[in-house]
């Protein structure tokens, strides 16, 4: 599927991180309203604060240092979770969210925080999550961040048929399953956004739109894209989806069958690909469906280049690169001169990689290994012995390949997360195993909401290059 999804994780609710808790809540069906102060923000972006008996809320859309009426509707054992009924003092850094499906659509959580401020706080996440495992850093995270709209290359709609036979295409709203029709969108890119009016007049013409699964969104730097995914073949509906392909000059891919899908271009195969700046100019990244696509171009240039930056000089240098996907930092690291082995668990993906190095003229040694094996790790440290690992795990981290970075250390390592929490856990076991930060960032990659990606450069406080010294 294109635009698929990292794997997600588990998230916690006390402490706000990313999500909810696992605990069964009770629905409060006559909720009590209350005065409070909000004292902080959680990781999540939710309003901390403290009922009149002490117990922790956490509140939607409350900024610290207001003070607000606010109701529980849903209480647990250890905090409740509330709601904003009345404003009584307003923070300075609150604005009036810039979209208007904001009150009801579960995508940017935010967006009633100035942007300097939501920056601010997930600057703070960053240095919390590591405070919580006893990590200091030396210096505030520096800040990679593009634009506040119009960023996102690469989004997933909705789509859903009523009891009147009225299609709908859109985003869940906050915390439900049912969808928010949406028209526009502040945060995708304009050539994605211009085609969400086409595409609900284009659902309510079909024979079939209840066969409709889902719709993807991903704009490469030659042409848009509108990926299918139809749970049942329609031939009527197939014509029509590739006249929408021709009015509109999208390519439009079509993701057939529900137990075993099948992948096929309505018409032509696009040539799907973005480019990355490189030391000797611009550098052609060809993906497919189903490949891992960072959603936000001018941020993603941005971790590249610190990774480079903080890795020069790369001229000569021994690098091993895991989770490469289809050679993000791969490619550029090699344009700067380093001898890179590039290791990725998906085979199409190594494939694609390959691709990419003979298209630009590069020599990347792409391999195929499952990371989820220490034994495999320590393998590629002992076989190689590289001088630098860049590390872009998904989500659920990279815990076994630190603990083989920890029984086979290397002078210097970069670590791209995607979560904080879980980047925080695998600083840990770096810095306990010999290791130490020297430089840090936070990246927005996706503003308005709460969530945040960041690097860390880590280097070994035993194996250092000759020219750095100890």
């Amino acid at each position: 599927m294109l635009g698929k999804r990292r794997p997600s994780r588990q998230r916690s609710g006390v402490s706000g991180l990313q999500g909810r808790s696992s605990e069964p809540p009770v629905r409060t069906t006559d909720p009590e309203v209350t005065a409070v102060t909000v004292q902080r923000l959680a990781h999540d972006g939710r309003g901390v604060a403290r009922s009149a008996s002490g117990k922790t809320l956490f509140i939607e859309g409350a900024l610290p240092g207001e003070r607000l009426e606010v109701a529980v509707h849903r209480s647990r054992k250890r905090f409740d979770e509330a709601h904003v009924r009345e404003l009584l003092e307003v923070s300075p850094e609150r604005v009036e969210p810039p979209c208007p499906h904001y009150a009801q659509c579960g995508g940017c959580d935010l967006q009633h925080l100035a942007v300097a401020a939501q920056r601010q706080h997930k600057q703070a996440v960053l240095v919390d999550l590591l405070a919580r495992e006893g990590i200091s850093l030396s210096a505030p995270p520096a800040l990679l961040a593009g634009a506040s709209a119009g960023y996102r290359r690469r989004a997933r709609l909705g789509v859903k048929v009523d009891a009147q036979g009225r299609a709908h295409l859109g985003f869940r709203v906050h915390h439900a399953s049912r969808l928010v029709d949406v028209e526009h969108c502040l945060v995708l890119l304009p050539s994605l956004e211009a085609l969400l009016v086409p595409l609900r007049q284009l659902l309510a013409r079909l024979e079939a739109p209840r066969q409709v699964g889902h719709l993807e969104l991903v704009a490469a730097d030659d042409v848009a894209v509108v990926v299918v995914r139809q749970l049942r073949d329609n031939h009527a509906d197939r014509q029509h989806w590739l006249a929408f392909a021709r009015e509109q000059g999208v390519a439009v891919g079509h993701l057939a069958g529900r137990d075993a899908p099948v992948f096929e271009w309505l018409g032509s195969a696009p040539d799907l690909a973005y480019r990355l700046p490189g030391s000797g100019g611009d550098l052609k990244l060809c993906f497919g469906p189903g490949d891992f696509l960072q959603v936000n171009e001018a941020v993603n240039a941005q971790l590249v280049a610190t990774t480079r930056e903080w890795l020069a000089p790369l001229d000569g240098e021994r690098v091993l690169d895991l989770y490469a996907g289809v050679g993000n930092f791969s490619l550029p690291m090699a344009a700067d001169g380093a001898h890179v082995t590039a290791v990725e668990g998906n085979p199409a993906m190594v494939e694609r990689l390959v691709d990419n190095a003979r298209i630009n003229g590069l020599p990347v040694d792409a391999r195929q290994a499952d990371l989820s094996r220490e034994a495999a790790v320590v393998a590629l440290l002992e076989g190689i012995e590289p001088g630098a690992v860049v590390l872009d795990p998904p989500r659920d981290g990279a815990a076994v390949a630190c603990r083989a970075l920890v029984e086979r250390p290397v002078p210097r390592l970069v670590y791209v997360a995607c979560d904080p929490a879980t980047l925080a856990r695998d600083a840990a076991r770096l810095v306990h195993g010999g290791y130490r930060i020297t430089r840090a960032a936070v990246a927005d990659m996706f503003v308005h909401t709460s969530h945040l990606e960041s690097i860390l450069l880590f280097e070994h406080c035993e194996r250092q290059p000759p020219s750095q010294g100890v």
